[in-house]
């Protein structure tokens, strides 16, 4: 009925994480030995470098996890991970473009807009489409990663910020005499109704319209359903609230459950603002993997397992789609000289890893596989078409038949690709 997206910007490190790879332990400090030129970001292609995290089989179905997530992997028995992941891109703001939207271009409309064009909402005080961002700053490429593309404008994700202010420009700078803002708005209702007369079927219109209705009605949802103070003392516990570190990430994931309770349809949670500067605030460990990964997790890790934990105890995660994303991978070996295995890694878009929980897949499950040093995909590869594809399917939704008329093209989330990994369902 409803999906979180947790998307992780800057390339979280899969053997590190969630592909255990005793391989590259075994060839640590090796040359790659192929007479390729990878397509990485800097060029640099050091020696094998083995994981600075810790494996170890996991909950009942033995899955094979890192101590990168200690939290999450207590709930190893709720998820599928796909290990072969693949994209086209080895840049930032292209590769998440292209895992927001299928395409590396901005413009186009994200997977959270197809999904509200698709389905719509189950309540009209609040968008069918929200995004928390990172409190640190949004990602690469801003807004366009939740466009609405050419689809009706009301199904472009809503920003909501966690703080003082969830919404810019929700409420008149100046405080308006009781129920003039009010006589305002119906009087702007009616002049706008009166020139949809006039001008007959208006598409953008309609749409803009629906949009000031919907931002009035939220002036009364949002400042409700993004007050947690309310709730217990052992929830707010469960994300990490009160806990410097985990703060800003706990209040999105609770809020993120809240604004599911109420009817939103797909909320999309970001892990890391911008890319660059130092420290990175973002999962794009060029310099020093452990030390990146192990700040970064740290942030997210007891959020999301709470998040999981409550959802199960709210008898919500069956019927909600929990993904937890990446734009891309990272390099087996150093972002070094040759001869050299410095602590950092590049991009890799030849294999990743995701995850997905709830929502009808299977339960302490993997799929796909990369090579055995985790550098390219070589059993089942899900490209993001294939992803976006198997997601609508979870959804009840074909993503062959989800369409939308543009400029002479029946465009689709999918374009003219994608399948449906079948193998990953409950």
């Amino acid at each position: 009925k409803r999906a979180i997206h947790i998307s992780l910007v800057g390339g979280m490190s899969h053997i590190d994480s969630y592909d255990y790879k005793p391989g590259l332990d075994k060839a640590h400090g090796k040359p790659l030995g192929s007479s390729e030129k990878p397509d990485i970001f800097f060029g640099q292609v050091g020696l094998l470098r083995r994981s600075d995290f810790a494996f170890k089989q996991r909950g009942q179905s033995g899955l094979w996890l890192s101590d990168m997530f200690p939290n999450i992997a207590e709930m190893a028995d709720e998820m599928t991970v796909i290990r072969s992941m693949t994209t086209d891109s080895a840049n930032h703001t292209p590769a998440l473009f292209f895992a927001n939207s299928g395409f590396e271009f901005n413009g186009f409309p994200s997977v959270g807009s197809w999904v509200s064009y698709g389905l719509g909402c189950e309540t009209e005080s609040l968008p069918a489409f929200v995004v928390l961002s990172d409190g640190r700053g949004g990602p690469n490429g801003g807004a366009s990663n939740w466009t609405s593309g050419f689809l009706p404008s009301q199904h472009q994700g809503v920003e909501l910020r966690s703080g003082k202010t969830p919404v810019r420009d929700l409420f008149p700078a100046i405080e308006q005499p009781k129920g003039s803002d009010a006589a305002a708005r119906d009087f702007l209702q009616q002049l706008n109704a009166r020139h949809a007369d006039r001008s007959g079927a208006d598409a953008m219109l309609s749409s803009r319209m629906r949009s000031y209705e919907l931002a009035a009605r939220m002036q009364l949802s949002v400042p409700e359903v993004s007050d947690i103070n309310g709730e217990p003392e052992h929830i707010r516990n469960m994300y990490g609230l009160g806990e410097g570190h985990t703060g800003d990430a706990g209040r999105r994931c609770l809020l993120a459950r809240r604004l599911l309770e109420r009817g939103v349809r797909f909320v999309q949670i970001y892990s890391g603002g911008p890319i660059g500067g130092s420290p990175r605030a973002s999962w794009d460990a060029h310099e020093n993997v452990k030390d990146n990964h192990s700040t970064e997790a740290g942030r997210i890790d007891k959020p999301i397992a709470g998040l999981l934990r409550d959802l199960k105890q709210r008898g919500m995660l069956d019927d909600t789609l929990v993904l937890f994303t990446t734009e891309f991978g990272r390099t087996p070996f150093a972002q070094s000289g040759s001869d050299k295995v410095g602590p950092g890694r590049d991009h890799n878009k030849y294999g990743f890893s995701c995850w997905l929980a709830g929502g009808g897949v299977k339960a302490g499950f993997s799929f796909g596989q990369t090579d055995e040093i985790g550098w390219k995909t070589v059993e089942n590869p899900v490209h993001w078409h294939d992803f976006h594809a198997t997601v609508l399917h979870l959804m009840g939704v074909d993503h062959k038949k989800l369409t939308f008329y543009h400029n002479g093209i029946e465009r689709r989330l999918t374009n003219v690709h994608g399948h449906v990994a079948n193998g990953i369902f409950a």
